[in-house]
């Protein structure tokens, strides 16, 4: 992952819309919001390799490089980059289009681990 890059890594797996009721006190977009759809992005992709239930276990590497404004669509990109026995993780990027057709621009960055988890909520095996 680098900020320098032109085009995304990894499949798109979420695409929404900056609204006014996300912003902080700057009036860009709350940097909670955006860490929540690259959460559930990561999450869509945890679980269906994981083939069930998943939890969030860890963020690392958060790096928020450019703020959201509002009307810009946010595109969240994941990328599996390890598989372990109960664990993965998943790299995520946030892009935006910028008045929701200008240029794409990378806002975010971060690494989310997740274990997947049995109908008790402990740690089971990937598949």
């Amino acid at each position: 992952m680098t900020e320098t890059q032109s085009a995304p890594d990894g499949e798109l797996t979420l695409r929404t819309l900056a609204m006014p009721a996300d912003t902080n006190v700057n009036g860009d977009i709350f940097g909670g919001w955006v860490l929540s759809q690259m959460d559930m992005a990561a999450g869509i992709v945890a679980g269906e390799k994981a083939q069930g239930r998943v939890a969030t276990i860890a963020v690392d590497a958060m790096k928020f490089i450019r703020p959201v404004k509002v009307g810009d669509v946010l595109c969240v990109y994941c990328h599996i980059a390890r598989v372990g026995r109960t664990s993965m993780a998943i790299e995520v990027e946030a892009w935006v289009r910028r008045e929701r057709m200008g240029m794409r621009e990378k806002v975010t960055e971060a690494i989310f681990t997740f274990v997947a988890i049995d109908g008790d909520g402990r740690p089971r095996e990937v598949p």
